[in-house]
Order: structure tokens, then C-alpha cells, then sequence
């Protein structure tokens, strides 16, 4: 009975480290030599090179069967209109668009906010220079809040201001 527990050890630890090599991948290369890998082999391997999969989930598609009774259904599959398989997923597809379109009009509904805003700025100044051309005598309250009447050089001043923000407002892009 001693001698049975380290071979039964050794067995445990031998299965231990035999479990990784389970998930691996094993094909014969266009050379000829067999290669293992933890990833699928390249797209240009044949299926009957394929030697070993990782486990019975993982399933590799083929491209099409070989041989003549392949090409004869591969031919009628044409004839009768059948399509190739999508490579695109349909609902990801739906996904994407959707995103595009609340993107469009997002940026829409922000161009047309700008716009509403330069109308309005365009039609305060446009005011703005109505009151300065009137000649009337403007006053306005300073950082002391005391009452200042603008001079002829302020009138011009405002008056180029105003007519900056005009260019700048009312201009159609």
C-alpha cells in the first residue's frame, strides 16, 4: 500500500500537466511538419491537415467540400440563386446605423441651437446700431455703478463694435 501512493501520486501529477496540452490546436503545415498552437491554425489549412481540436465546442468551419460531388451541388447552389453566408451580423449592423442617425441628429440639433443663437445675436445688434444711428443721448452704468453718457468717441466705439458683431452674426455661411 505505501508503494501505490507516489505512483498514484506521480499518475495525478502526470494528468495535472497533461491538461493544458488538451487545449491546444494541432495541423500538419504546407511543409509537411505538425505544428501545435493554443490558437486555430491559418485560414489556408485544409480541413484533413487538421489533426487535433481544443474540444468538442470549438468546431472549424470549412470553406467548401472537395471533389466532384462538391462542385456539382456547389453549381446547382448557384444556379438556383443561393447566396453566400453574411460575414456582417444584422442586428450590428442595426446597432451601427442607429448610433449614426442619433449622431446625425444630434449634430443637427446643435447646428440648428448655433443658428437660433447668431439670429438672435444678429437681431440684437441690428437693434443695438438702430438705438446708436438714432442720435438719441445713450448713458450706461459703469463697474461703480454710476450712470455714464457716452461721449461722440464711445457712440463710435459701440457703434464699431456693434457692426462686428453684425458681420459676424449676420453674415449667411
Amino acid at each position: 500500500m505505501p508503494r501505490c501512493i507516489p505512483a498514484l501520486l506521480a499518475a495525478l501529477l502526470g494528468l495535472a500537466l497533461a491538461l493544458p496540452a488538451e487545449a491546444q490546436w494541432k495541423w500538419r503545415d504546407s511543409k509537411g511538419q505538425t505544428q501545435y498552437s493554443d490558437l486555430p491554425p491559418p485560414a489556408g489549412v485544409p480541413e484533413q491537415d487538421i489533426l487535433a481540436r481544443p474540444g468538442p465546442n470549438t468546431k472549424r468551419r470549412s470553406k467548401a467540400p472537395q471533389g466532384a460531388a462538391s462542385a456539382a451541388s456547389g453549381a446547382a447552389a448557384a444556379a438556383s440563386g443561393a447566396l453566400a453566408p453574411r460575414t456582417v451580423d444584422a442586428d450590428l449592423e442595426a446597432k451601427r446605423k442607429k448610433a449614426e442617425a442619433e449622431t446625425a441628429d444630434k449634430q443637427k440639433a446643435a447646428e440648428s441651437k448655433v443658428a437660433a443663437q447668431r439670429q438672435d445675436n444678429c437681431n440684437r445688434a441690428k437693434e443695438q446700431m438702430r438705438t446708436l444711428d438714432s442720435g438719441l443721448r445713450l448713458a450706461r452704468t459703469n463697474d461703480k455703478g454710476e450712470r455714464e453718457v457716452l461721449d461722440d468717441q464711445a457712440r463710435a466705439d459701440e457703434a464699431k463694435r456693434t457692426r462686428d458683431i453684425i458681420a459676424a452674426n449676420c453674415a449667411q455661411p
